[in-house]
């Protein structure tokens, strides 16, 4: 049996390639075309250790220190308040988190190279057959410069990096885990929908509880292992973003 074309083969396996991903995005584009015209959905508030993919926070602790009480004490260790500390100190207490971003850089670069070099070479005597040269090339030889080359470089290069990040925002986070050492593990989520745009805020990682103010509140830069994620789903985040396709060829054609 004759083997099929090479250009067949690579059609078919073209179309292969197309057809697996029309099909793979196909579920995701009916589910789209299906709530178009609809707000976008909020989530459900769940408990985030029971949510999938959710993992303990395993830290380097040091060794447990005994609870130390003075007798007869009227004041609780750590208490910020006479009768009672209003502060989150257990898995399920909430408390805001204020994430206060200003960031500037700018940063300009500029380098230039610059190189000359010469060379020469001359060959007045050589054995007797530098008379040669005459009956090799029929106009005059200088044996005295045989060789001279010049060369010159030059390179300019300019960078320039102006960078302004203003964000401000407060959430409030729940205690989901107490360490060992003490320090406590937030996470929380918020979602704003404002008319078909859901902006959706998260936040998570590990605190002191020395950190919590006397207003329930810690600034982002206490918490350890931070992750602060701040975006949006919906018409217009749905616009600034790439089609697939376009995506997809990207990632194929880099150049």
């Amino acid at each position: 049996m004759q083997s099929k074309p090479i250009s067949l083969k690579f059609a078919l396996l073209a179309g292969s390639l197309g057809t697996a991903l029309v099909l793979s995005g196909c579920g995701n584009t009916l589910d789209r075309i299906s709530r178009v015209g609809d707000e976008p959905t909020m989530n459900d508030i769940q408990n985030p250790t029971a949510q999938a993919g959710y993992k303990p926070v395993s830290l380097p602790m040091p060794a447990p220190t005994s609870d130390i009480r003075q007798p007869a004490s009227l004041w609780r260790q750590g208490s910020r308040a006479f009768f009672k500390d209003q502060r989150a100190s257990r898995v399920g207490d909430i408390m805001t988190v204020v994430i206060t971003i200003k960031d500037q850089a700018k940063l300009n670069n500029a380098t230039t190279n610059a190189r000359d070099g010469t060379n020469s070479a001359d060959m007045p005597n050589f054995l007797g057959y530098e008379t040669m040269l005459k009956k090799i090339f029929p106009n005059n030889v200088d044996p005295s410069a045989l060789v001279k080359t010049d060369s010159a470089s030059s390179t300019t290069g300019s960078g320039s990096v102006n960078r302004t990040e203003d964000i401000q925002l407060r959430v409030a986070a729940l205690i989901t885990q107490l360490l060992p050492n003490g320090n406590f593990v937030v996470q929380g989520t918020q979602q704003v929908r404002v008319n078909y745009e859901l902006r959706d805020l998260q936040v998570s990682g590990v605190i002191r509880p020395e950190d919590i103010s006397q207003l329930n509140e810690i600034s982002y830069d206490k918490i350890a292992e931070a992750r602060i994620s701040y975006g949006g789903k919906g018409i217009v985040s749905d616009v600034q973003q790439p089609r697939v396709g376009q995506q997809v060829f990207d990632i194929l054609f880099p150049f």
